[in-house]
């Protein structure tokens, strides 16, 4: 009797549902789009999803911006206005409806939209959904839709300058609710965009539907206790304590429309075949596409989630402030129904950054406006930000920054989270994570190439050398090229032989050290746990082809050396080899490798010990079970790839190969 009940319950439910669906009407206005700069007579057609750059590009207006150094010829761009147009149609049906709405989920970013040449918003939050009431504007038939966007660069500049002498580090960018990254990082090219970058659609329907029931079925917990050695930081779910092996993830591209489900897929596989349990969503970039938190729910990886504030400080307006509260409570509603989602945090890096990049001296910052500066700070993450979640996520805990200390602070590695840069920034040797492992390293990493495959891409023949402008023009890193030679000459050949080097083998040994750097600092996290309970690598991903601390590339995201790295590392069926010999103090022969090729298999035999052996086939860009692999004499390992190539052509080469010609 109780299964029937239930039975009718639930087709009455269904029916109740079914019959709003039948009332409601949502139409996505995503055909039929134009775009022109402001105050020109041609228009040109536009894709929705989309933005201004992909928009041209499509229009062959601009060269590949990610071509040799392209970037800069394009920088004109952010500095237009440009405006979007089209034409949708609206049936009697839909105008009988009680309540029609535009609704926009992301418009980027200082955007005036008229309806039927009636303005109808104003926005100037690219993280913010907009909602008009346009029943009364609205007529059967065609409906003209306009969008105008102002440049951001132009905006942010005039906001700046407005507020002189104050001061707000350490980029005009403060000023504007948009992914951060979008004006230049040191792993990232300055594309200032604007466009439509998500759908909009006309909603008409009678009633409302009531908002979805927020049920989350699993207890997250953050343990921050003090102990005998600092304090704690850890995440217990649902009584116990989970060591977190991930990495940072930045966007995925510069241009997001981009991004469609089988890249989230491609990079999110990248996580889960590396053995992670946690991504750490940095707060430079964005708040992902729901499909993003959907395979991380459906591959149990736990979601660090950075409200998106990165390295700079914040307007203290109320107007900004509001823009703010409503960003924060769209988007925690938008997201808090996925389980993977285990910590909301306040910024990346801010908070260190006022107390320790020398900011007040660098920009001589008066004690009145340092002040202020502070306040603003505290006002909006320690007191505003947290009381806007909690009204509607009270079951996840928030942290206001990470981290609270500085690397090279004592408590960095005693309490909190751990941004360690000593190795890398600070030149600092890779056995340093001895002494210097925090007690949740949320940050680290080494610099490598992108494969060569990737720069091959982006280069002419003529500008593969070291270092060539080109090349250059593809670091954005601060004295990255110094960095990555005084690392390569400690470890693995003297510097005067690495300016002779080739390119390609050049990117080898790049690679090489970010495999070797990765190996050896999880390795010596992991062995101190439970003192150290996290340790999330920089980065996983690149959003354009670059020399970065990305272990995966941009193009066909096919892993760079260290992803294997981090494979072998984060496997919980095995302890984690501490290997610290450095390269450099080997004894290498030439191992004189031989190899044979069955189906999908490569299998390797090395007459000596072999060091990195790096197998490529030419024009395959996918996964390997396994890379970059060490080989003991008379030893046979067999390594797969995806997929079937006919009469695949192999390269094989080690360490010994590439130092010899040195």
């Amino acid at each position: 009797m109780k299964f029937i009940k239930n039975f009718y319950w639930l087709i009455c439910l269904y029916i109740a549902n079914l019959s709003f669906v039948v009332n409601a009407q949502n139409i996505d206005i995503k055909e039929d789009w134009q775009y022109r700069e402001i105050k020109t007579d041609k228009w040109f057609p536009a894709t929705v999803p989309g933005e201004i750059h992909t928009d041209l590009l499509n229009n062959k207006a601009i060269p590949d911006p990610f071509y040799r150094d392209n970037e800069k010829k394009v920088q004109w761009i952010e500095k237009k206005d440009w405006e979007y147009k089209t034409t949708f149609k609206v049936t009697a049906s839909t105008l009988k409806k009680k309540n029609t709405e535009l609704v926009f989920d992301g418009l980027d970013t200082y955007a005036t939209v008229y309806l039927n040449n009636q303005l109808i918003l104003t926005a100037n939050n690219m993280f913010r959904q907009w909602r008009v009431d346009v029943k009364k504007i609205l007529k059967s038939g065609n409906n003209d839709l306009v969008v105008v966007f102002k440049s951001a660069q132009n905006v942010v500049d005039s906001l700046a300058k407005k507020d002189l002498p104050f001061i707000i580090p350490d980029n005009p960018r403060a000023y504007v609710r948009k992914a951060q990254y979008h004006f230049g990082w040191d792993w990232g090219p300055k594309f200032t965009t604007c466009g439509i970058w998500k759908t909009p659609r006309l909603e008409a329907y009678d009633e409302k539907s009531s908002e979805k029931p927020y049920v989350l079925n699993r207890k997250i917990e953050l343990i921050q206790q003090p102990d005998s050695l600092g304090k704690s930081f850890y995440f217990k779910i649902d009584g116990k304590p989970v060591y977190m092996k991930g990495a940072n993830y930045i966007p995925s591209d510069a241009f997001l429309s981009r991004m469609n489900k089988k890249e989230y897929e491609k990079v999110i596989a990248l996580a889960k075949d590396a053995n992670m349990n946690m991504l750490r969503i940095w707060g430079g970039g964005i708040y992902e596409d729901d499909y993003f938190y959907d395979l991380c729910d459906k591959y149990g990886i736990n979601v660090w989630q950075d409200f998106m504030f990165a390295g700079t400080m914040v307007p203290g307006d109320k107007a900004f402030f509001d823009n703010v509260k409503e960003e924060v409570q769209y988007q925690v509603k938008r997201l808090r129904h996925h389980p993977s989602i285990v910590l909301w945090c306040g910024n990346n890096e801010s908070d260190e950054a006022f107390k320790s990049w020398g900011w007040q001296k660098s920009m001589k910052m008066s004690k009145q406006d340092s002040t202020r500066l502070w306040h603003d700070y505290v006002r909006l993450f320690h007191d505003s930000i947290p009381k806007w979640v909690k009204e509607v996520d009270g079951k996840r805990p928030y942290i206001s920054s990470s981290p609270l200390f500085h690397w090279s602070k004592e408590k960095s590695t005693t309490q909190g989270d751990s941004h360690y840069w000593g190795t890398w920034w600070g030149l600092q040797d890779i056995e340093i994570t001895e002494k210097k492992t925090g007690r949740f390293v949320s940050e680290y990493g080494m610099e490598a190439m992108p494969n060569y495959s990737s720069i091959e891409k982006f280069t002419l023949p003529e500008d593969r050398y070291l270092y060539s402008d080109i090349l250059e023009a593809h670091q954005k890193a601060g004295k990255g090229f110094m960095k990555l030679e005084s690392y390569l000459n400690r470890y693995f050949i003297s510097s005067e032989k690495i300016k002779k080097m080739s390119v390609e083998d050049y990117t080898y040994l790049t690679q090489c050290l970010q495999y070797f750097a990765l190996k050896n600092i999880i390795g010596i996290h992991r062995s101190k746990a439970p003192y150290n309970m996290g340790t999330l690598v920089w980065q996983l991903n690149d959003c354009w082809p670059v020399a970065s601390w990305s272990v995966t590339d941009y193009y066909d995201r096919q892993p760079k050396a260290a992803w294997y790295a981090m494979k072998e590392a984060y496997r919980d069926d095995k302890t984690p080899e501490i290997e610290l010999t450095r390269p450099i103090d080997l004894k290498l022969e030439d191992p004189k490798i031989i190899w044979v090729v069955k189906g999908n298999k490569v299998t390797l035999k090395a007459v000596k010990p072999a060091k990195y052996v790096y197998v490529s086939i030419n024009g395959y860009t996918g996964k390997w079970s396994d890379n970059y692999i060490d080989l003991k004499e008379g030893e046979e390992k067999t390594i797969s790839f995806e997929g079937k190539i006919k009469e695949p052509v192999i390269k094989v080469f080690s360490l010994y190969e590439v130092l010899k010609k040195y």
